[in-house]
């Protein structure tokens, strides 16, 4: 019999899975899919010679994250690379707010009124960032806190709302940078703890960057995948796991999978019926004849480049995808040119390039046109570069991995309580109503994001079972 079987092959499924076999438990891993990878996975979508990351690009809390820093993933072929700007927010009048790994040069980017104000806001908790973001993605106790004040301290700071946190700047550069960084997790500006979701964001920025994996994002997991394999854990592919009657005999299972797909597999009934998903996303990816060509020169140096005219535009864009149940005229949108640092993903002088906006969950349209209009106010001339684009709406984002519902790419709304809370209001998030199963994937704290953590805190609780049993 084996100790575990986890059933995922994105980061969290696969991060679990080492750190179980690390422990010398034996470990067997069902994915569903071809490949391993979940949300960091690369392929070709549009033309041979473009490699396209389907989901995740830039990796501000891989390259952060405890748990992928505590493992020898570099020795699989993992290597991050670092654009010069980790991310600009260019705007129409040609000038652009960046986020640098340098706080001067993004304070700077703010103007003299907000430069103070955000060098005073970030510079207290970057000395001890290792602890802190320790501390702050175990949440809740899985482990004690290291340094306990100053995540008090951060917690004064990052649980009220944004729209408090961005009353703290006077100009809008700042307001708009932070606004989009909030944005990221899809949440709106006046949720619960998203104050915190910008300051992680900007925090990592400057500890170590947002880079890119060279070659695609496929490189963190198969480096995952690879180091599991030399701990004599077991990979099995285009395995898809309808009940746990799938699955050999284990003494736990361990399910990178969404709270849905859990409760019935395991037929857990409406245990999780009250779990709310969030928006979803519309995605293209671009081959490009050449970089894009924004107005704004620190744009061009960026890794990732956030589009939204101000703040106001951006919070309407996140209101009428979460709250209103319809696509916004004026998207607010996340984009990656990953060829900014590794020219190997396309042919030499073109281009991959990828931008997605938020929609209702499980909308249908095609936001193609729009988005492209969008990126056109800040890129003139950006359709003339474009060789091939695939479009991908929320039904096949859940198609391409089914942890995202409805394209919800944070599998979860990151709201209100749900926002810590994740997927039950329990002290032990990882447990279930069956004593020998677990869940790990974004569902559970410290939620969306390719860091691995909500793997690594599952395999603690199950290990404290196994060793008890």
């Amino acid at each position: 019999m084996l100790d575990a079987v986890v059933v995922g092959a994105g980061p969290n499924g696969l991060t679990a899975a080492v750190e179980l076999a690390r422990r010398g438990f034996s470990v067997a891993l069902f994915e569903a899919k071809d490949t391993v990878g979940g949300g960091a996975r690369t392929e070709e979508l549009t033309l041979p010679g473009f490699r396209h990351d389907p989901c995740s690009a830039a990796h501000p809390l891989g390259i952060n994250s405890p748990a992928f820093r505590a493992l020898p993933l570099e020795r699989y072929g993992l290597e991050w690379l670092h654009p010069e700007l980790p991310m600009a927010h260019p705007f129409p009048d040609g000038s652009a707010a960046v986020l640098a790994r340098s706080v001067a040069e993004t304070a700077a980017s703010f103007g003299p009124r907000d430069a103070g104000t955000y060098r005073r806001l970030v510079e207290p908790f970057l000395p001890k960032w290792d602890t802190l973001a320790r501390d702050f993605m175990s949440l809740p106790l899985t482990a004690l806190p290291r340094d306990p004040v100053t995540l008090a301290r951060f917690g004064l700071a990052g649980l009220p709302p944004a729209t408090l946190l961005l009353r703290r700047f006077r100009d809008e550069p700042a307001r708009t940078l932070f606004a989009g960084l909030v944005a990221h997790v899809m949440a709106p500006l006046s949720g619960f703890a998203t104050g915190a979701v910008g300051l992680v964001f900007a925090l990592a920025a400057h500890a170590r960057g947002w880079p890119v994996a060279r070659g695609g994002s496929q490189a963190l997991s198969d480096a995952l995948a690879a180091y599991l394999k030399d701990l004599g854990g077991v990979i099995h592919t285009d395995y898809e796991v309808k009940r746990l009657d799938d699955l050999p005999p284990a003494r736990s299972y361990v399910f990178d999978t969404s709270p849905t797909a859990l409760a019935r597999i395991a037929g857990f009934g409406t245990y999780y019926q009250d779990y709310r998903y969030g928006p979803g996303v519309f995605k293209v990816d671009y081959a490009l004849d050449g970089p894009v060509p924004w107005t704004a020169p620190a744009a061009r140096r960026a890794g990732t480049v956030q589009i939204g005219a101000d703040s106001t535009e951006i919070g309407t864009a996140l209101r009428a995808a979460s709250r209103e149940g319809r696509a916004p005229d004026r998207p607010f949108m996340i984009t990656v040119q990953p060829g900014v640092a590794d020219p190997s993903r396309a042919p030499e002088g073109k281009q991959v390039f990828w931008a997605y906006a938020h929609v209702p969950n499980g909308w249908t349209g095609d936001l193609t046109d729009v988005m492209e209009r969008q990126l056109e106010r800040y890129a003139p001339g950006f359709r003339d570069r474009v060789l091939a684009r695939a479009t991908a709406g929320p039904a096949e984002l859940a198609a391409r991995n089914a942890n995202y519902v409805g394209g919800d790419i944070g599998t979860g709304a990151v709201s209100g309580l749900q926002t810590l809370l994740r997927p039950k209001l329990s002290l032990s998030p990882y447990r279930t109503p069956h004593p020998a199963v677990f869940i790990c994937s974004s569902a559970t704290p410290p939620g969306p994001g390719v860091h691995g953590m909500s793997g690594h805190n599952a395999a603690k609780a199950v290990w404290r079972r196994l060793r008890q049993t």
